[in-house]
């Protein structure tokens, strides 16, 4: 059982920076391959990035290829989502999930567990 809880949302500016963290519980969170998703309301949930076990893989959405960097620090149980030059259409809620296979999933169902949700807004 793995429990997530994301952090490090808010309202930024277009063009700025934020950092999303999502902590674990359970130490199995090594074996976990890790995603984050985003959500509009009446929109099904979207891939924006994942990252494999071991951090050796790791998959991006095109439209925030070389603005977002995933990464993942074992040690702290911890997956982050280092979001720069932020656009309006980054506006969304962000949630972080864990999958089992330890592979860098691109689809939900793939995902096991998931974390509540972290809201970014990005308006001037």
């Amino acid at each position: 059982q793995v429990q997530l809880v994301e952090s490090g949302g808010g309202l930024v500016q277009p063009g700025d920076s934020l950092r999303l963290s999502c902590a674990a519980s359970g130490r199995a969170f090594g074996t976990y391959g890790m995603g984050w998703f985003r959500q509009t309301p009446g929109k099904e949930r979207e891939f924006v990035a994942a990252i494999n076990w071991s951090g050796d893989n790791i998959k991006y959405t095109n439209p925030v290829k070389g603005r977002f960097t995933i990464s993942r620090d074992n040690t702290k149980r911890t997956v982050y989502l280092q979001m720069n030059s932020l656009k309006p259409e980054d506006t969304a809620v962000y949630y972080c999930a864990a999958a089992s296979s330890g592979l860098e999933h691109v689809f939900p169902r793939s995902y096991d567990y998931w974390g509540q949700g972290t809201q970014v807004t990005v308006s001037s």
